[in-house]
């Protein structure tokens, strides 16, 4: 394997981990967690997602709110 297909079937793993989002342009690839708490986060953080293979960088964002979400397309 790879180290970007390593990291997505290390990431698979992870019960925590609810959806794997890839980009175009950059390898870029966005993890969405669920945790109960943040004690919750943070454990899982330092001991799961920090150590996946091959992570160059990360940027750790959380979901305060959905201010509006489409189920239907406008096509």
């Amino acid at each position: 394997l790879d180290a970007f297909d390593a990291f997505i079937a290390s990431a698979r793993e992870l019960p925590e981990v609810t959806e794997i989002q890839t980009f175009l342009g950059k390898v870029v690839v966005r993890l969405n967690v669920i945790a109960r708490d943040m004690a919750h986060y943070q454990r899982l953080y330092r001991t799961r997602i920090l150590t996946l293979p091959h992570i160059a960088d990360i940027e750790a964002l959380m979901l305060v709110a959905t201010v509006k979400s489409e189920e239907r397309l406008p096509i």
